[in-house]
């Protein structure tokens, strides 16, 4: 029998691929509109409402003149700008401090000094500020202590600066950590066998090699510090930043073109660092090669005994932080009378019907977590492992990147010039539980991404070639092969996105009704009626709510991998 020509015998397998890779099209077109109409229009219309006036007509660049001539709006610029640089130069040096102790000392239960310093990451940045007031404010147990500094009250600029380095610690430590666990030890016995001192070794050696982490730790610190609205808004007084213009403008004032103008003031910083960090990352290379010799630090009593109480010191101010919050909502009546009690959980639970507010966080936080998790692993798996439609994907590609450089704030307000317009078919999901779910996945989809596709760059390409030669649908591909084997990074990402939709303000400041409201906006409206203790409370609640959610999810985590890792014990 003769053979068949080449193009006969192709045929059918081009038609099925074609098949199976228009659904995948079709999901990756999906997900870039969701994209385009839950983040790239928002920020659109905030551009479009900072080039109209007051009666909706265009007037160019006549906000911004008008916003470069009001004195007190520029001092905010200032204001943001110098506070971001101090804390920046403060809270870097003390995370790469305590991060060099976990990481190349021998330093005892590291993993409980790792896991008290991450404590701010579960409970919203106000909880820092809220801490400082007990011990600082003007009926604070330390309030003396400010005299020597020449510190007059702890409201404004120092209480700003103080409880910004407590709530960004975390973040800046995870970054340094990454950079300082991956070391070659060959690099440190070569300068051993030729008489370095530790100190060159350090200089050498250890520095450059962490240099691109400092600089992503520098600049996150800085955008964090900058885009950051419930610290300056709980203890920053009459000491006005960017973020805190945004909300009076808005919410105050209802001075919306102005308000907009502010957000792209705002919003230059964040893309600005995002940039450079984009750049610094392109140039980083590779600091572990396949022959690398993971590094592993040598007892040294004097070094480790001189790190153990750094990190103590640290871990102290922590525990300070979560300590006196916990005791300032247990306090019946501050300073008067210390004594225990439950009134202001009761108070702010069923009296302030907080509680509604906290069941509508769980809810938000789950949808979060479930929503996110599908849709960032959906897409970072469309954009890596699929063919063709490479402009789609590439488009998928920026949108997935773009939220890192849009602060919270900022993504808020464009949710209110977008879906509050009664021309956007979309404009039932305003003040709605569901669109504050969404805008929290938008806020959140850069990190939860890349964390999907390092998962995914692991795996090797074959898994989907093999497929497409045996005719296999890649989705089948993908449910049987790349799911099970990346259950431990959906983990991760379901856990970022649950914490994270607990302790967010600024992305949902603008976006509640009533019956929507959260338990962290709640907090923030009883600081400003000055009811702090319950305000205390809600905020240890959360931080209880997420670290059971953390612990669940290791749980779950856990037993994921029993049920689906297996094979890489058996590897071994």
């Amino acid at each position: 029998m003769p053979a068949l020509p080449l193009s006969a015998r192709t045929r059918p397998l081009r038609l099925r691929a074609h098949w199976t890779d228009g659904v995948g099209h079709a999901a990756v077109v999906a997900i870039v509109l969701a994209l385009l109409a839950f983040l790239a229009l928002p920020l659109a219309s905030i551009l479009r409402q900072a080039l109209e006036g007051a009666d909706g007509r265009f007037v160019g660049l006549a906000n911004f003149v008008d916003y470069a001539r009001t004195p007190a709006l520029l001092q905010s610029v200032w204001n943001s700008l110098w506070v971001a640089a101090v804390v920046t130069l403060v809270v870097v040096p003390v995370a790469f401090g305590f991060a060099y102790a976990l990481a190349r000392s021998c330093l005892p239960a590291k993993g409980l000094f790792r896991g008290i310093a991450l404590i701010p990451l579960m409970a919203p940045s106000l909880l820092s500020a809220i801490s400082l007031i007990y011990w600082f404010g003007n009926q604070g147990l330390l309030k003396s202590w400010l005299a020597p500094f020449g510190i007059e009250q702890i409201y404004g600029a120092a209480g700003i600066v103080l409880a910004e380095c407590l709530a960004i610690f975390p973040h800046t430590l995870m970054i340094l950590l990454s950079a300082l666990t991956l070391a070659d030890a060959r690099l440190y016995e070569a300068a051993d066998a030729l008489g370095t001192s530790t100190l060159r070794k350090f200089f050498t050696i250890t520095l450059p090699g962490a240099k691109y982490g400092l600089i992503s730790a520098a600049l996150v610190s800085f955008t964090l510090v900058m885009t950051d609205f419930g610290v300056p808004k709980v203890i920053g007084g009459s000491f006005n930043v960017l973020a805190t213009d945004v909300f009076k403008l808005v919410i105050g004032q209802q001075d919306f073109a102005r308000g907009a103008v502010v957000a792209i003031v705002l919003l230059a910083p964040a893309v600005f660092t995002f940039t450079v960090d984009h750049f610094v990352q392109r140039r980083q290379t590779a600091m572990l090669g396949a022959r690398a010799v993971p590094y592993r630090p040598r007892p040294a009593r004097g070094f480790d005994t001189a790190m153990t109480l750094y990190c103590s010191l640290v871990s102290a101010a922590m525990l300070a932080m979560l300590g006196m919050a916990v005791f300032a909502s247990l306090a019946t009546f501050w300073p008067y009378n210390l004594a225990p009690s439950l009134k202001h959980y009761v108070y702010g639970l069923v009296d302030n019907e907080v509680g509604t507010g906290f069941f509508n966080s769980l809810q938000m936080a789950a949808g979060t977590a479930a929503l996110g998790t599908a849709v960032v692993f959906v897409g970072a798996y469309l954009q890596e492992k699929t063919r063709g439609l490479v402009l789609a994907r590439s488009v998928l590609r920026m949108l997935a990147m773009l939220p890192m450089a849009v602060p919270g704030l900022v993504l808020g307000l464009g949710y209110i010039f977008f879906f509050n317009e009664p021309a956007n078919p979309l404009n039932g999901l305003y003040h709605t539980l569901t669109l504050m779910t969404l805008c929290t996945v938008v806020h959140f989809y850069t990190t939860g991404h890349l964390t999907a596709v390092t998962a995914l760059k692991a795996l090797d390409n074959e898994f989907e070639a093999v497929s497409a030669s045996l005719k296999v649908p890649f989705f089948k591909t993908f449910w049987r092969v790349t799911l099970p084997i990346c259950t431990p990074a959906l983990v991760d990402i379901a856990r970022y996105f649950f914490v994270n939709a607990m302790t967010t303000i600024s992305a949902v400041v603008f976006l509640y009704a009533p019956e929507t409201r959260l338990a962290s906006i709640a907090i923030l409206n009883m600081d400003e009626a000055g009811e702090l203790s319950p305000a205390a409370a809600m905020a240890v609640l959360i931080a209880a709510a997420c670290a059971v959610a953390t612990v669940l999810f290791t749980l779950l985590g856990q037993w994921i991998d029993r049920r689906t890792q297996a094979w890489r014990s058996a590897a071994r």
